[in-house]
């Protein structure tokens, strides 16, 4: 059976607590973390420093496209004639995929068009 970081860092603090007699081998077998990994969680939750939530949890990826470049990007393309490949050419700063995706979200395409 798996169990989440949450979990764990609860074995283990019973287990500093002196609450459980369990190994941390065995936290690892029961959680399903290498035995390595219970060890660093261990010294967090030590240290105190432990968290239970990713960093860039709700962060928006550094790659992610702004409204105003989506917008850009659609209104030089209604005023273009030039295919997609054509225009992703001359737009030259996003990849295919990515100006594709913005015109089809934006229903700028055929289903026949690529």
């Amino acid at each position: 059976m798996k169990y989440n970081k949450k979990d764990a860092v609860k074995l283990i603090q019973e287990k500093l607590n002196g609450k459980s007699m369990l190994t941390y081998e065995e936290i690892a077998q029961i959680t399903g973390y290498h035995p390595k990994y219970v060890l660093r969680l261990k010294r967090e939750i030590v240290n105190g420093t432990v968290q239970l939530q990713h960093g860039n949890k709700d962060k928006p990826s550094y790659k992610a496209i702004s409204k105003e470049e989506e917008e850009k990007i659609v209104g030089l393309y209604r005023r273009s004639n030039a295919s997609v490949r054509r225009f992703c050419k001359f737009y030259g700063r996003r990849s295919y995929s990515c100006i594709y995706y913005i015109l089809k979200k934006n229903g700028l395409l055929d289903e026949q068009e690529k």
